[in-house]
């Protein structure tokens, strides 16, 4: 039998043991707490930056690139319509089913299969959102830069973040940084490249991403969905700068070509193409089957490596793009855009988005001289982008003068 004192013992010990593990449990809650701290602190700089920096970099003094020609002006200021009507993205589901009645045309069955998905989702035109950044347009921003990207390529946004990308305030004048993605392709690591992409964003705050799967054919679909998302919740955007994530930017010369730029009404620059064919060989990336277009030329349109254009413009090709059928090469698209407003977009040799020569081989591919000189220098890998902006903005002496190539 137990009695009263060995009862006592069982429960002295009890109540002691629950108090330890009591102890315990507060501690570790405290420590993963303040672990945390530190990423979240980062997340809040990052998404509420101060509105000024004491250390800003100079983006002042001459620029021996500029065109010696005047630019076309206008009297009348670019005005920006402040009634954006939606404060939040509309499109909730996908209720998306595939054209079936096109499988009973003749040119429809010669197709290959690529096409026919294509075709058969055109009409699907606006998918949800999985992220979501309207913040990044809260205030009057002078330049927002928007890159295109895919949920696998964490390290070419993190040297962009680095580098060029930095969001600062340059002489009062504000910077943001945006990342366009889809959905994660690889169906084997879909889930983990999402989680980790969920993670980024909660570190950095500068993604978008929609419900549509990351593919060649739905780069129009990042176009347009950015477009849409810019007309709702950008006011007061002075400019926009649109790239790949594989380029080299200069801002500081971006800031010098604006500012000679400032009357240009419609202002839209980069390394336009004129009179390109569209390509019939099937082996070809680019290939287009006479059934999706069947005219000579398409119309003059940017290499998507990167371009600028100014806010009242974006809204514009927004509406435009709602009156097209989508196509599936999104640098195409956007001029037949700038074709029905009837813009002419303006050729720079500054936007080199081909490398500085063709030949990718040659030693001016690697010279920091004539990088220090451009806009827009498209494809670089990370670590090739890191070294040329180190050599960049170090205290570089050029011989002579770079000449526009």
């Amino acid at each position: 039998m137990v009695n009263n004192r060995d009862r006592w013992r069982v429960y002295k010990r009890m109540s002691l043991m629950f108090l330890l593990a009591l102890l315990a449990l507060t501690v570790v809650q405290r420590g993963t707490s303040n672990m945390g701290a530190p990423f979240e602190l980062e997340r809040q700089a990052r998404m509420h930056p101060p509105t000024d920096y004491e250390d800003k970099p100079d983006y002042g003094g001459k620029s021996f690139w500029k065109s010696s020609k005047p630019l076309p002006s206008t009297t009348e200021s670019p005005k920006i319509n402040h009634n954006n009507g939606l404060t939040t993205w509309d499109i909730t589901s996908t209720n998306c089913s595939a054209n079936l009645n096109l499988s009973r045309q003749e040119w429809f069955k010669g197709l290959e299969a690529n096409f026919k998905q294509f075709l058969q989702y055109r009409h699907c035109r606006y998918f949800p959102m999985t992220l979501n950044h309207p913040e990044k347009c809260s205030g009057d921003i002078y330049l927002l830069m928007v890159i295109k990207s895919v949920a696998t390529q964490h390290d070419r946004r993190e040297v962009i973040r680095k580098t060029w990308g930095k969001e600062q305030v340059v002489d009062g004048k504000r910077i943001k940084m945006l990342f366009l993605l889809g959905k994660p392709s690889n169906e084997v690591e879909k889930a983990n490249h999402q989680k980790l992409l969920e993670y980024e964003d909660y570190i950095y705050g500068d993604i978008l991403q929609w419900d549509f799967l990351d593919s060649f054919f739905n780069l129009t679909l990042k176009e347009t969905h950015f477009l849409k998302w810019f007309h709702m919740y950008c006011p007061n955007v002075r400019y926009v700068f649109k790239g790949d994530d594989d380029v080299f930017v200069s801002v500081q010369n971006i800031f010098e070509y604006l500012e000679m730029s400032s009357q240009v009404k419609d202002l839209f620059v980069g390394d336009v193409i004129f009179k390109a064919k569209p390509i019939r060989k099937k082996e070809n990336k680019y290939y287009i089957p006479h059934a999706l277009y069947n005219k000579t030329y398409y119309p003059p349109y940017a290499g998507g490596g990167g371009f600028l254009m100014d806010g009242p413009l974006v809204k514009k090709l927004h509406v435009a793009a709602d009156t097209l059928e989508l196509y599936p090469i999104d640098d195409v698209f956007l001029g037949m855009c700038l074709e029905v407003l009837k813009v002419s977009p303006i050729k720079h040799s500054a936007f080199k988005t081909f490398g500085l020569v063709k030949n990718k081989s040659s030693k001016l591919n690697r010279e920091p001289c004539l990088f220090k000189s451009m806009i827009v220098v498209h494809k670089l890998l990370p670590t090739d982008l890191i070294r040329m902006w180190n050599l960049v903005n170090s205290h570089l002496v050029c011989s002579q003068k770079a000449h526009i190539l």
